[in-house]
């Protein structure tokens, strides 16, 4: 093969795999990737400031050669072109990384992957070493953490948390690697001792889980986010604010003015402590980093003002926890109270400020607005912690070319590669491709810092080809993703497994109907059978039954010949028109045996649900779709904790306002809400989700067969409050009254007294 061919060929294979839709890439054949880029297991090596330093010669990394105007276009040869670019990167809401990787949480990152390189056992670590280890490859000139650093804040005390110290060494006699470091504060403060260990200049600042709290209660204050108006910055959640006063701040004492001041970087903060300045150099040029915590005073916001103006000429990247917001779709990108208000007070008016980067919101996005000057301020959002995972370490990039006047944005993860292969999944995304992840904006540099500089301008080029290109190369080095089994469709409505212990299997669909009939006759009492005996014609041991007091109307519920590819029912029923107030939903019969199971060998509830693509949380926010209702404050001989919501029920299966499936009990031996958690799922999409209790306390929640993060052990059967408290699908209860009705499609739900493994779940074959 000619040298030619094969650089060719290593181009169009990383190009073909990125370009793959995340949710499809399990489908490729493994790439082989190995020889052409630098791994994972390289020793930390010292961060390139990015001054005129070749990025090319950091690293073995082939990049693909696709910078914006590289080529001969009249021979179709590439040809090298030298380029001055650099990049910078950012680290988004990282917070369940150390909560989950915490021993409070059971060190679940640690417990899901037991044999990963100790080096790389969480999220956070692993975005950080990776970081240290390419900073040179990539001409890395700063990193920036967007907030929400830790997610409990306010176990600092509780967990025993050491403040950091000019002697603090979280990374020596190998902690780094054995697990020593456990509690969540000291893991996220391990996690950036390692950037710090490297020389990598960041900045960092504080969310709103960052900020100080009484008991468990944050004190963080409304969100003044998309939609809201009348912002006040005096309502003593800001910095300084009365309700902040006297109370640890764990964030001042892990990441003190004085660590900060150990950055080459570091101008300067706020006298709050929370806001603070970097000034690096990259290609010759200055650049300005002003990163403002959670809720900025207005004296921080005056503070931020004269840091810019006693450092003029020099182009301004805004960081904030919280800015711009996103749409309910998680791409578009909205104005908040809290943006409009430092648009006003901060942005608007500061020409330098050329870049503004947060988080808070769950997605990504971008917007450009025009200040007062006339000129773009580019606005983008990244947060990935409803993701897979808690996030599954994904992160952000910026190259900034400034030889093609472009900033070009890549999002991935670190982390996935070094996942054992075994372990990977549809939702392990290395590198992502939608146009919301993964997009360049072009930008004149030297043109839109006219206004403010007179001397910007790029400098000799160094680089052949893209540094993205190259990140892209050392991320997918080392993912090697076999092919997987998507699962065989079933022959006909008999085609799942039948399991002992079936106690109900609710089947909603029915053959005679028409796409879009409307369900008839529309009145109480109307019955889902029981199907958990095949061929039963008596309805079964626990029918469900129509109510429609709650608002309901001919129409509400709708047949369609939708369904899960992987289900054998043939069909679903679509919750049509439902809210907080009105809801169409079915309950047990008041003597059903299912009302006053405890499941003490173990369950595992499976349903396949299908989000509305036009769902709100203004309109939807926690519906119901399965409930062991009666309020737990009418169970008799209960003495609650004072942290129990005793308007809950026993048992919940329910969507949250932030689009997470929610599972929480009361177990039979104790009286603590244990709950699980999805990341946040995708509306519109047929999604199965399978609940498993092993009958030994551990609970693991999976979505599409993926086991999700935030399970819970310690969840031994099941509470009732009544006999005559009955199971109801597709509504919630709160305080005895229903409400959130579910909005969606459901195709089957079945309850199984045992625990199941995956080749006897719904999604599996009769044989």
């Amino acid at each position: 093969m000619s040298m030619k061919s094969r650089a060719e060929q290593q181009r169009l294979t990383l190009d073909d795999l990125a370009a793959v839709p995340e949710l499809k890439r399990r489908q490729l054949l493994r790439m082989m990737l190995a020889s052409t880029a630098v791994g994972l297991s390289g020793a930390l090596s010292g961060c390139g400031g990015g001054d005129s330093a070749d990025a090319s010669t950091g690293s073995t990394s082939t990049g693909t050669n696709t910078s914006p105007g590289s080529g001969d276009p009249g021979t179709g040869t590439a040809t090298p072109k030298l380029v001055s670019s650099f990049t910078l990167a950012a680290l988004p809401d990282t917070q369940f990384y150390p909560r989950y990787a915490s021993a409070k949480m059971g060190e679940l990152y640690q417990k899901n992957y037991p044999t990963i390189n100790p080096q790389f056992d969480n999220p956070f670590k692993a975005q950080t070493q990776w970081i240290a280890q390419n900073a040179k490859a990539l001409k890395l000139a700063f990193t920036t953490h967007l907030g929400d650093i830790v997610d409990q804040s306010w176990y600092y005390t509780s967990e025993g948390s050491a403040p950091w110290s000019a002697s603090t060494d979280l990374l020596s006699n190998s902690q780094l690697s054995n697990g020593t470091v456990t509690k969540e504060w000291e893991l996220a403060s391990q996690a950036m001792q390692v950037l710090e260990k490297a020389n990598c200049n960041y900045s960092i600042c504080a969310g709103n889980h960052d900020v100080g709290a009484i008991g468990s209660s944050m004190q963080w204050g409304p969100d003044w986010g998309v939609g809201v108006s009348g912002f006040d910055n005096t309502d003593g959640y800001q910095d300084g604010g009365s309700h902040r006063q006297g109370l640890v701040e764990p964030y001042l004492k892990v990441f003190p003015t004085a660590r900060a001041q150990q950055q080459s970087t570091f101008g300067g903060r706020h006298g709050s402590g929370f806001h603070e300045y970097h000034v690096f150099k990259a290609e010759g040029n200055q650049f300005l980093v002003l990163s403002m915590s959670w809720r900025a005073s207005d004296d921080a916001i005056a503070w931020a003002n004269w840091v810019i103006a006693k450092n003029p000429g020099i182009p301004v990247i805004l960081i904030c926890h919280q800015l711009a917001g996103i749409g309910p779709d998680a791409v578009t990108a909205a104005d908040t109270a809290y943006s409009n208000y430092l648009w006003d007070k901060l942005i608007k008016n500061n020409d330098q400020i050329f870049m503004a980067v947060s988080g808070h919101y769950h997605g990504s996005c971008k917007m450009t607005k025009k200040n007062a000057a006339g000129n773009d301020v580019i606005f983008m959002v990244v947060d990935y912690q409803m993701a897979y995972m808690g996030g599954n370490g994904l992160m952000r990039l910026y190259e900034f070319d400034l030889t093609n006047n472009k900033i070009i944005a890549s999002s991935f993860s670190p982390w996935v590669p070094v996942k054992p292969e075994a372990s990977l999944n549809q939702f392990d995304s290395a590198w992502l491709t939608a146009d919301n992840q993964n997009f360049s904006i072009d930008i004149d540099f030297a043109k839109r810092f006219a206004g403010f500089s007179s001397t910007f301008k790029a400098a000799t080029g160094s680089v052949s080809g893209s540094l993205t290109d190259v990140a892209k190369g050392l991320i997918l080095a080392n993912f090697h993703n076999p092919p997987q089994d998507a699962g065989k469709p079933a022959s006909g409505p008999s085609d799942y497994p039948v399991v002992p212990n079936t106690l109900a299997h609710w089947r909603f669909y029915n053959t005679a109907a028409a796409e879009g009939e409307a369900l008839s006759p529309y009145q109480p009492g109307f019955q889902i059978k029981d199907a958990s005996v095949p061929g039963d014609t008596t309805g079964g041991a626990n029918p469900i039954s129509l109510n429609t007091w709650m608002g309901g109307q001919p129409g509400d519920l709708v047949w369609s010949k939708d369904h899960h590819p992987l289900s054998s029912a043939p069909g679903s029923l679509q919750f049509k028109n439902a809210n907080q107030t009105r809801a169409s939903y079915f309950t047990t019969a008041s003597t059903s045996p299912l009302n006053v199971q405890t499941f003490a060998d173990g369950y595992t509830i499976e349903a396949f649900v299908k989000i509305d693509s036009a769902w709100t949380a203004q309109n939807n926010a926690w519906m119901g779709i399965l409930y062991r209702l009666g309020a737990r404050s009418a169970a008799t001989g209960v003495s609650w904790p004072g942290d129990v919501d005793q308007g809950d029920t026993m048992a919940m299966f329910a969507f949250s306002n932030l689009m997470e499936f929610q599972w929480e009990v009361i177990p039979t031996d104790n009286t603590e809400n244990l709950a699980c958690w999805s990341g946040g799922v995708s509306a519109g999409q047929w999604l199965h989700v399978a609940i498993v209790n092993d009958g030994k306390g551990s609970t693991t929640m999976y979505v599409e067969g993926a086991p999700i993060l935030r399970n819970s052990s310690g969840m031994d059967g099941i509470r009732y409050v009544a006999s005559t408290q009955q199971m109801a699908i597709g509504c919630a209860q709160y305080g005895g009254s229903m409400g959130n009705g579910f909005f969606g499609s459901l195709g089957e739900m079945r309850i199984v007294g045992a625990p199941l493994p995956p080749s006897q779940w719904l999604t599996a074959r009769a044989s």
